[in-house]
């Protein structure tokens, strides 16, 4: 039997908190306008280097949001030290990738625990493997299972329900959840990357060819264990293409963002009958696009073989990550296009630094969500998507920590 929730010392705990991840969520959390009533903790299996981070946030911001900071030794290796850490606290923020291999085990936990789970993994097999798997178990215990709470996917995600509730509401309450939507997003962003990050990436590659079989696998299992037809949802058409509105070439961007929109989509009404959604980055020259799908190409081909593999791994750390110079100068932009009958709406969304900065952001409003406003959220639960989570709740907190959400046109 899992610990009481009102007997739990913490809010939030971040797990991988002296990561170059964690430690900015960490950061972030310190400086929220939740502080002085957020009860946290920091969670690693390093207790010197957790002490050593909560010295540098004490150092940061003295006497604020500090006093009430745990330290908790977790060690992914060992099952019973995440059990006993989810079962301290309402919501477990995790940084601790590549999810693939350190994921899984703490989803678990935190089942067993009946603890509120957040991730900002962009890994398509972790999230699909956890949703075959936990979706059911975690749906019954009324539990929120949330991946891809960063960059990945969260402006998308959460974008796309913005855009669909601006395109209701030009339809008319007679109307919303009666057409067919698309939406198409444009992504734009200037940063740079971490060595988890790039870890990911590159495990992710080296097992594309197992995933696919798996996937279909778990389709054809989902589709046998489902007593109703769902809406139907698919893509709009993914070719690379000059849009002359942006002056740039839309090329079709392979990221978990797109998989992410088209679950939340089957899982809410508000995206109508039959929705479609495609994905593009903007390039400004054709040339690029196309160096930028050999140089992908190329890293799949590598990460096949272990020797090349190795070598790619080491190119970057796992714990490095952008200067605080880097990320200053960091931005992101998502403009989406939205269409049902002969309506069309235009939104954008939009920040600083993607990768690191908006991601620690994203990543602690999620779990200061999941903690705080579980009274507005939706009432899903399972391994389920930002938009299907939290839905408008994250929309407006993001809104009020500086990400912007608008109506362009």
């Amino acid at each position: 039997m899992s610990t009481p929730l009102s007997k739990r010392p913490y809010d939030i705990v971040i797990f991988g908190a002296t990561g170059y991840t964690g430690f900015l969520t960490a950061k972030y959390l310190s400086q929220c306008n939740e502080r002085k009533k957020l009860s946290w903790a920091l969670a690693g299996r390093s207790p010197s280097k957790l002490e050593e981070a909560k010295r540098k946030l004490t150092e940061a911001n003295p006497g604020v949001g500090t006093n009430n900071i745990g330290i908790i030794n977790a060690d992914i290796n060992d099952a019973k030290s995440l059990r006993s850490m989810a079962e301290q606290c309402h919501v477990i923020i995790t940084t601790v990738g590549p999810y693939l291999h350190y994921g899984e085990t703490l989803v678990k936990a935190c089942i067993e625990a009946e603890t509120h789970y957040v991730d900002l993994t962009g890994e398509p097999e972790f999230v699909d493997a956890i949703a075959h798997y936990y979706d059911e178990v975690a749906e019954k215990k009324r539990i929120k299972i949330v991946n891809s709470c960063g960059f990945d996917s969260i402006p998308h995600d959460l974008g796309a329900l913005f855009t669909v509730n601006a395109i209701n509401q030009l339809i008319g309450k007679d109307h919303a959840e009666k057409e067919s939507i698309s939406i198409e997003g444009f992504v734009r962003a200037g940063g740079t990357f971490s060595g988890g990050t790039w870890h990911s990436a590159i495990t992710q590659f080296s097992r594309i060819r197992s995933f696919y079989e798996k996937k279909k696998h778990w389709d054809q299992a989902k589709k046998r264990s489902q007593s109703t037809p769902q809406r139907r949802v698919g893509t709009t058409p993914m070719r690379i293409q000059y849009k002359k509105e942006f002056g740039r070439w839309a090329c079709p961007l392979p990221t978990i963002d797109p998989q992410v929109v088209r679950r939340s989509a089957r899982a809410r009404s508000n995206y109508g009958p039959n929705f479609k959604y495609g994905h593009f980055a903007l390039v400004k020259e054709l040339p690029t696009v196309l160096a930028g799908l050999a140089g992908i190409s190329s890293l799949v081909a590598l990460s096949q073989v272990s020797l090349t593999r190795n070598l790619l791994l080491k190119i970057k750390a796992p714990g490095d990550g952008p200067t605080d110079a880097e990320r200053e100068k960091g931005w992101f932009s998502v403009k989406m296009l939205g269409k049902a009958r002969d309506l069309m709406v235009w939104t954008e969304i939009s920040g600083g630094d993607p990768g690191y900065g908006e991601t620690a952001k994203m990543l602690a409003e999620s779990a200061l969500c999941l903690a705080f406003d579980q009274e507005l959220s939706p009432k899903t639960y399972g391994v389920i998507t930002p938009a299907v989570a939290m839905g408008e709740p994250l929309i407006g907190r993001l809104e009020n920590a500086g990400i912007k959400f608008q109506i362009t046109s």
